[in-house]
């Protein structure tokens, strides 16, 4: 994991937005949010959760690896960046091998984007856009020992099991208590809820509505 890196803790999102909001003051992506908002039992619940790019490192940035543009970049610091504007050619890839659903395609613009970590502030050491504006600390920027010290006692994970196949991320998620922390975290289709809260059918290739920017042409 990163030194200092996200840490999203689901149990305190109200579901305010207020991340949504601020992620399209970003100026790599100025307008358009790149936090998917997640109402986990919509119609049953009020519970919600963002989901950012998880910056994935074993193995690293599959959104990278299908890219037949090579546009995605991943820094030595572990951040993976949104694709290159001068390479991308829209053509959806990163999308369908992201397994947090993460990527957005502009239809209009025929340009993928996505969560970088607001990286214009973190390479400069201040926190993302969307941790300096979360009210319940729901997403955390910081170090885990930061963490620990503001949060006594608190666990976190960043290994997914996607129906047998293993994510380690450079982001974290808060487990709830009791939960053993050496666990993967249950992602993915059928009998596993998706960590980001939209269930999708085995086998869908197709980017969702939430994948989405703009209208087709």
């Amino acid at each position: 994991m990163m030194g200092r890196t996200i840490v999203i803790d689901p149990g305190r999102c109200i579901g305010c937005q207020a991340c949504v909001s601020a992620c399209r003051e970003c100026d790599s992506h100025r307008g358009k949010s790149m936090i998917h908002l997640d109402y986990l039992d919509q119609g049953g619940s009020v519970a919600s959760s963002p989901t950012v790019c998880m910056h994935c490192e074993d193995p690293v940035a599959p959104c990278a690896q299908v890219c037949p543009a090579e546009a995605i970049l991943v820094t030595p610091d572990g951040v993976v960046h949104d694709a290159d504007k001068s390479r991308c050619i829209g053509c959806g890839n990163c999308v369908n091998a992201c397994p947090m659903g993460v990527p957005k395609i502009d239809l209009a613009a025929k340009l993928q984007f996505k969560c970088n970590l607001c990286y214009d502030r973190t390479s400069y050491g201040l926190a993302p856009m969307c941790a300096t504006v979360c009210p319940t600390g729901s997403i955390f920027y910081g170090t885990l020992e930061e963490l620990r010290t503001e949060r006594p006692g608190v666990e976190v994970a960043s290994t997914f099991d996607f129906d047998g196949s293993i994510i380690s991320t450079g982001v974290a998620m808060v487990v709830p208590k009791g939960r053993p922390v050496d666990e993967p975290l249950p992602g993915g289709a059928g009998e596993h809820a998706r960590v980001t809260g939209s269930p999708q059918p085995a086998g869908h290739l197709e980017p969702s509505a939430d994948n989405v920017l703009g209208e087709p042409l």
